[in-house]
């Protein structure tokens, strides 16, 4: 009976020893990160130039932090169609919930998809094709978005086409090309979709003060109407700091500002009209909104996948 009781314990001092020692190797061990399905889509702000009729380009391959989208391949897209919280799906990445601040869009400028000349162009209302050119075959966007620890992740890609593409002035005809390859990278933002809310709604102009009206959403306290109004930058972009925008359209004069990440947002209407020669739309007026129920449009508080509706009809012009 000793000599069992012996044994038995000197097992169990083995097992609790060698126990022990797997312990301590794992402890200098790391545990392998654990990651997420993350989808990455494209989405656009409307440009104001009437001459356009689209825009597209070809993406030949995006990478986050180096590593190309998995299923994706070359594909060519009408930007100006991605608008009021229209997404093209791009492809997928198993991502940790981190942050992160580093997509590359590698561009094919030549072939689109297809194979066809060009690959990256502005179509004009008469039909015509003016190929993009850039400074470099891609883009850096540099702006942060959060993968989180759930078992879906959209992150959308807002490239903002007002904000990214200019036209030269004094040629004979429309020359469209990429703004600098650092304008052009803060024209583009990305936000993860589940951190996001929307405002949309109508707006009534019994006024009748344009013939175009433009929403545009600002940070609260960002709007400085003096700069604003003026154009900015290397693509004279007016309303630049505006987070996205919105043409109030269609037979209910509605519009829609999407993908607003958490914060309070104010919301300026801006009127347009239609010049002379009928070529395009000017900058006319800022507009006066009223709320047509108790919200007020100078703040605004946006919260994950809000969808706020803020009705308003227009009073008349600010001085």
């Amino acid at each position: 009976m000793k000599t069992y009781l012996k044994l038995a314990g000197t097992t169990f001092l083995s097992v609790l020893f060698m126990v022990s020692c797997s312990d301590d190797e794992n402890d200098g061990m790391e545990t392998p990160e654990e990651s997420y399905s993350t989808t990455f889509k494209m989405t656009d702000a409307p440009i104001d130039n009437a001459n356009v009729e689209a825009v597209f380009i070809t993406v030949s391959d995006i990478k986050v932090d180096g590593t190309s989208l998995e299923g994706f391949n070359k594909t060519t897209f009408d930007l100006s169609a991605l608008v009021n919280g229209q997404t093209k799906t791009l492809g997928n990445i198993d991502l940790a919930a981190a942050s992160y601040s580093n997509i590359e869009l590698v561009l094919d400028y030549d072939t689109d998809a297809s194979g066809n000349a060009p690959g990256c162009y502005v179509e004009l209302a008469g039909g015509e094709k003016d190929k993009l050119e850039a400074t470099a075959n891609s883009i850096t966007i540099t702006d942060t978005f959060e993968v989180f620890a759930t078992s879906t992740n959209d992150v959308i890609i807002d490239f903002d086409l007002r904000k990214t593409i200019k036209e030269e002035e004094g040629t004979l005809s429309s020359n469209f090309e990429f703004v600098s390859m650092s304008e052009l990278s803060a024209g583009i933002r990305t936000v993860n979709e589940e951190s996001t809310g929307s405002i949309s709604g109508t707006v009534n102009d019994a006024e009748n003060t344009s013939d175009k009206i433009i929403v545009y959403a600002y940070e609260k306290g960002t709007f400085n109407a003096e700069t604003e109004t003026q154009g900015q930058g290397e693509g004279n972009v007016m309303f630049k700091n505006a987070v996205t925008s919105s043409v109030v359209a269609g037979i209910n004069n509605s519009y829609s500002l999407n993908f607003l990440t958490e914060g309070e947002y104010e919301l300026i209407f801006v009127s347009y009209n239609e010049e002379t020669e009928g070529s395009g739309f000017e900058f006319n007026a800022l507009l006066e909104a009223e709320s047509n129920t108790v919200l007020d449009l100078g703040a605004i508080s946006i919260t994950s996948a809000l969808q706020l509706d803020a009705n308003v009809t227009i009073t008349g012009t600010k001085s």
